[in-house]
C-alpha cells in the first residue's frame, strides 16, 4: 500500500525563534506544508492559547517522544479523539482552576474533545522558569514526581494522553519585549521539561499548558505573534486540541522514521536529533533562512548536505 508523503516541520521551544517561538505564529506555515503531505509537527508549531493551527493531516508530538521517533526508537500510529487525563498542579487556587474547568468543558462541548478525567498533585509540583545568557528559555521543577504519580492514575483511569497544568509565576519581568514578538517565551524551557519527563516516563502523548493567578484580560495592544495568549485567561485549549489527535506511541506503530521524506527546521537551530538522525539516513532537510533563533547553529556548522532556503513561502511553493 502506498502511504502518504510523510514531512516533519520542526520549530525548537524557547530557544528565541522569530517565527514560531511565540505564540502558534508558525501555524500559518504549517498549514500550507499540512497541504501538500501530512505532517509531524511539535507542539510550539501550531499552540496558540486559545487557538490552535492544528488540522486534520498534522500528528502532534512531543519533543522527547520526537526524538525518540527519529532514532528509530518509537512509531507512531496516528488516532483521533483520545482520551485525555490532565493532570492540576495543587498549587493552583480555586478560581483559577474553576476558569480551567470551564475552559474544560467548553472545548468538550464546541469540539467533541474527549477529557475523560482530570485529578490534582498531592503536593505542589513547584515550576521555575528564567532565561539565561544566551537568551535560552530554562527551568527547573521542584516536585516533578507529584505530576508522574498523578498522570500514572490518570492511565489507570483509562486516559491515553496526558494534560499537565502547572501554576507559572507572571513571566512578564523575564522578556518584556516578548509581547511585542522580540525575543524569547520565558516559560517554553521548563515546558519542554515537564512534558519531556511524562513522555519519557509513560510513553504517552503530552503536552503543557501553564495557569497563571492573574487571569485578567488586559486591553493593551500587542503584537500579533504574541497576540493569541493576551486575549484567554488559559491556554488549555491549544494543547486538548492537539492531544485529541496526537498518534500513540509504540515500537511497532504505523509509521516510522523510513516513512518520512523531509525535515524542516529554522535556520541556525540545526543541533538537535532531528537533524543528525536525518542526515544518517539520508532524509532531505531544509533550513530556513528567514526563521532565526539563539542558538547559532547554522548549516555550515554542521553539513553541507543541509539544505537552505529563503522563506517557509518558497519552501510550499517550489520546492515541495
Amino acid at each position: 500500500m502506498n502511504k502518504e508523503k510523510l514531512g516533519a516541520f520542526i520549530v525548537p521551544t524557547g530557544v528565541g525563534a522569530s517565527i514560531g517561538g511565540f505564540a502558534g505564529d508558525a501555524s500559518s506555515y504549517a498549514r500550507k506544508f499540512a497541504k501538500k503531505s501530512r505532517l509531524i509537527v511539535n507542539p510550539n508549531v501550531v499552540n496558540a492559547g486559545g487557538f490552535s493551527g492544528i488540522t486534520d493531516n498534522m500528528l502532534y508530538v512531543e519533543g522527547y517522544s520526537l526524538d525518540e521517533f527519529f532514532k528509530g526508537n518509537l512509531n507512531l500510529t496516528p488516532s483521533v479523539n483520545n482520551k485525555i487525563g490532565i493532570v492540576f498542579d495543587k498549587a493552583i487556587p480555586q478560581d483559577v482552576l474553576n476558569v480551567h474547568l470551564n475552559t474544560v468543558n467548553a472545548v468538550k462541548c464546541v469540539y467533541g474533545v474527549d477529557v475523560c478525567a482530570y485529578i490534582i498533585t498531592d503536593e505542589e509540583i513547584g515550576v521555575e522558569f528564567n532565561i539565561d545568557e544566551s537568551g535560552i528559555s530554562t527551568g527547573s521543577v521542584k516536585n516533578i514526581e507529584t505530576m508522574l504519580n498523578a498522570s500514572k492514575k490518570l492511565l489507570e483511569k483509562g486516559c491515553n494522553a496526558i494534560g499537565l497544568v502547572c501554576l507559572f509565576e507572571e513571566p512578564e519581568g523575564d522578556n518584556e519585549d516578548y509581547a511585542n514578538g522580540i525575543g524569547t517565551d520565558p516559560v517554553g524551557g521548563v515546558e519542554a521539561v515537564l512534558s519531556h519527563y511524562i513522555s519519557k516516563e509513560l510513553k504517552v502523548p503530552c503536552a503543557h499548558s501553564p495557569a497563571f493567578k492573574d487571569y485578567q484580560i488586559y486591553s493593551d495592544l500587542v503584537d500579533g505573534k504574541s497576540a493569541s495568549e493576551y486575549i484567554t485567561p488559559t491556554f488549555l485549549p491549544c494543547i486538548l486540541l492537539g492531544l485529541s489527535q496526537a498518534p500513540l506511541l509504540s515500537k511497532d506503530g504505523d509509521i516510522s522514521i523510513d516513512d518520512l521524506g523531509y525535515l524542516v527546521m529554522p535556520y541556525d537551530a540545526l543541533g538537535s536529533t532531528p537533524v543528525f538522525e536525518c542526515l544518517k539516513r539520508n532524509i532531505p532537510i531544509y533550513a530556513v533562512k528567514e526563521n532565526s533563533t539563539a542558538l547559532n547553529v547554522s548549516p555550515e556548522k554542521v553539513s553541507e548536505k543541509i539544505i537552505v532556503i529563503s522563506t517557509y513561502q518558497e519552501l510550499v511553493q517550489e520546492v515541495l
